[in-house]
């Protein structure tokens, strides 16, 4: 999994559970809600400025939104 595709079902499902819309997150990290949307799809790659910022309004570290799943599995 890259990491585009680790920060979008990162990003969604922090967003979902905080239970805010792509809007409402939008709004709060002063950005366009098409551009959430594009994240959440890998259209787009987030700067770590942005990062910073959903972070910020999702009330998580920024990190939390780059980590990879757990998969159980040791390497």
């Amino acid at each position: 999994m890259e990491i585009r595709e680790v920060f979008a079902a990162n990003l969604k499902s922090f967003r979902q559970a905080k239970g805010l819309s792509q809007e409402e997150l939008a709004h709060a990290a002063n950005l366009d809600r098409t551009y959430i949307s594009s994240l959440e799809r890998c259209i787009y790659a987030a700067s770590i400025d942005v990062v910073d910022r959903i972070a910020t309004v999702l009330e998580v570290d920024a990190s939390r939104l780059l980590q990879k799943p757990s998969t159980g599995a040791r390497q």
